[in-house]
């Protein structure tokens, strides 16, 4: 399982919240606290936005282990971003390390990652193929799960079912769901769907926790909002600001233990909309 951190605010550096906290999503990928297994170094990747030069995110995304690419901290120093994505990985077995296979994914003005796994997806991966659109399957470049979760969202976030609203984005991402568990039950894989989600096109996001199996807990999702994030000496804390400074931050395991961070209730999305004034949503079953 893999480890991942999404923040939508005001501008502030890479570094803030890949590699300077206490638990930076670099600490998480050797020291991981809410993981059996601590050490998550199958590569990384980040991903963020700057409006005034493109709609289209930029991405940096390596097979090193986070805590040992010094690119990583020399970029994350110098690059500020309003909307950024950052991911660690921990390979499902069986699937290869390679550039292709680190999150987050990008299309278009999209990006999208996964922390979970479809069980049996050698078994299922087939079925899941064949719903595509042709469009969607030719956007497929790597082997894992969650890029073919990443197109099965395109296509029902397609602009023909509503454009590109937090609803329908939202909506799409229930839908991908529902659609996976069903492939994976029908073909009679009886282990638990994980599937923790984000997607978001810059300005919006939508992030799931969940897991279909009620005696297995989703893996652990965490929510940080306030007015304006700020780092000091190791510790993340939002303070108060202007009314238009709102930030969220979404994070699989706590960045540090100052007051602020909530668990994601199980099997909801939390919607993300322009304002950040964010909405919790079940997940029917």
């Amino acid at each position: 399982m893999c480890r991942f951190v999404a923040y939508l605010g005001p501008t502030i550096r890479l570094d803030r919240l890949v590699t300077l906290p206490v638990h930076s999503l670099i600490h998480q990928s050797y020291e991981s606290q809410e993981r059996s297994e601590p050490l998550n170094g199958d590569g990384f990747g980040v991903g963020w936005y700057v409006p005034a030069l493109d709609s289209v995110p930029a991405t940096f995304r390596s097979i090193t282990p986070a805590w040992n690419n010094p690119n990583l901290i020399d970029l994350a120093r110098v690059t500020e971003s309003p909307c950024i994505f950052a991911h660690i990985r921990a390979a499902s077995p069986g699937l290869p390390v390679t550039e292709t296979n680190c999150h987050p994914f990008r299309s278009e003005s999209l990006l999208f990652m996964h922390n979970g796994s479809i069980p049996g997806f050698s078994e299922v991966r087939r079925k899941l193929l064949s719903g595509l659109s042709d469009r969607a399957f030719k956007g497929i470049v790597g082997t894992t799960d969650s890029e073919v979760l990443f197109a099965l969202f395109r296509d029902r976030f397609a602009p023909s079912s509503g454009g590109e609203s937090l609803e329908s984005m939202a909506e799409a991402l229930r839908e991908t769901i529902s659609y996976t568990v069903e492939v994976v039950r029908r073909v009679g894989v009886d282990r638990a769907c994980q599937l923790n989600l984000a997607v978001t096109d810059g300005v919006r996001a939508v992030v799931s926790r969940f897991s279909d199996r009620p005696q297995v807990s989703p893996n652990s999702l965490y929510l940080h909002a306030g007015k304006r994030y700020v780092y000091e000496e190791g510790r993340c804390r939002m303070l108060e600001a202007d009314i238009d400074e709102s930030t969220v931050l979404v994070s699989s395991e706590r960045l540090s233990e100052d007051a602020g961070w909530e668990s994601v209730p199980e099997n909801h999305l939390v919607l993300i909309p322009e304002d950040h004034q964010i909405e919790f949503r079940p997940i029917p079953e």
